[in-house]
């Protein structure tokens, strides 16, 4: 059977996105499918191949256990059902219980994001009560330490390009708060690439997206203490039924962690080398400004930066990329200012060659 575009009356997607949910997030490696593949073909004790793979993963990252879930978001409302059931079964099967007292999770308000869905959903999907502590522009450690109570389960802290970055309290600070209140601190990285970092800095658990930073399939991953993750692995006889993960993309993406922490991700020398040319061409375009600018969260990752000037303004653009076959997608989130940003870490020269094509046309 041949599996195309064309079968499912679908466009071919540039993406110029980044990893991003909407299309898909990644492409994956020959050795992540070869995983999956066989996870497919074969049987295993599922309690057991989520044990183990913990194991081995929570080695290759010095943690003292880890747990492959369905997804990054699948990970925040697990762990906070985990921290307030804190290993209860009765907790695990009546996850709205009122016997459960200690709901609260406080969340930097410039953390409250929506990044496909607001955080507080996943918050009030694991059973939490969401506090949010500080302001919009500005959240230190001493506004975390005010809003914790005896009814506090834990601290959340985003760690995302999407959220408030400036007059921020930083992960070292937010786990000293925890420490100081004898209450857990967890660390949503979803898309960021360091493995190790937070869990150094304190956090008790930390969660990442699979498909983003790592390349593997979908996926999500929880490590920290042995006990809270023993805590969100009882979620699946809970709420963590409803968002299972297959025996295929387990054991694709832990192959997917071996890969990343062999090979790494492209680095950012490399991302401007294959910036520079591109930009050059954009620069060739009439009422197009181009220049390569740094990912807003300090992560090693560059950019096209594009300025939009004359009869077209920068939403018309991205929406004339997006409408023909293949549909071009870009970051949009400065389009109010006249802005569309390229992430080429998923884009090959020829489809380079494409966008500048695309753009030549819409400008004309």
């Amino acid at each position: 059977m041949t599996i195309s575009y064309e079968k499912f009356n679908l466009k071919e997607v540039i993406n110029a996105s980044g990893r991003m949910t909407i299309l898909g997030v990644s492409k994956v490696s020959e050795t992540v499918l070869a995983a999956q593949r066989f996870g497919g073909e074969h049987f295993f004790e599922m309690s057991e191949l989520s044990i183990q793979t913990g194991k081995h993963l929570a080695s290759l990252l010095k943690v003292e256990d880890a747990q492959v879930v369905s997804s990054a978001s699948a990970g925040i409302a697990q762990s906070v059902a985990a921290l307030i059931g804190a290993g209860s079964v009765y907790h695990a099967y009546h996850p709205y219980t009122e016997k459960c007292t200690k709901r609260e999770i406080i969340l930097p308000k410039g953390h409250n994001v929506d990044y496909g869905t607001p955080v507080e959903v996943m918050i009030a999907q694991g059973g939490g009560q969401l506090v949010e502590a500080g302001y919009a522009n500005m959240c230190s450690p001493d506004h975390v330490d005010m809003m914790v109570t005896e009814k506090t389960a834990a601290i959340l802290y985003i760690k995302s390009h999407h959220t408030v970055q400036k007059s921020m309290l930083s992960v070292q600070e937010a786990a000293a708060v925890a420490k100081k209140n004898n209450i857990p601190l967890i660390v949503d990285a979803a898309a960021e690439e360091d493995l190790f970092g937070y869990i150094e800095a304190g956090a008790d658990l930390v969660i990442y997206s699979g498909a983003k930073a790592i390349e593997g399939p979908s996926a999500g991953l929880v490590v920290g203490k042995k006990e809270y993750i023993e805590w969100i692995r009882l979620q699946g006889k809970g709420i963590g039924r409803a968002m299972k993960i297959g025996k295929d993309n387990i054991l694709g993406f832990t192959q997917a962690v071996e890969d990343y922490l062999k090979n790494g991700s492209e680095s950012g020398d490399s991302m401007q080398e294959r910036l520079t040319p591109f930009i050059t061409d954009l620069n060739a375009v009439p009422n197009l400004e181009a220049k390569i600018v740094q990912d807003g969260a300090g992560r090693d990752i560059y950019r096209g930066s594009l300025k939009v000037s004359g009869s077209k303004n920068a939403k018309t653009v991205i929406q004339e990329l997006k409408a023909e076959n293949p549909a071009i997608y870009t970051r949009e989130y400065q389009a109010n200012n006249g802005i569309i940003e390229f992430d080429i870490r998923s884009v090959n020269q020829a489809e380079m060659a494409k966008i500048i094509k695309r753009l030549k046309e819409i400008m004309a």
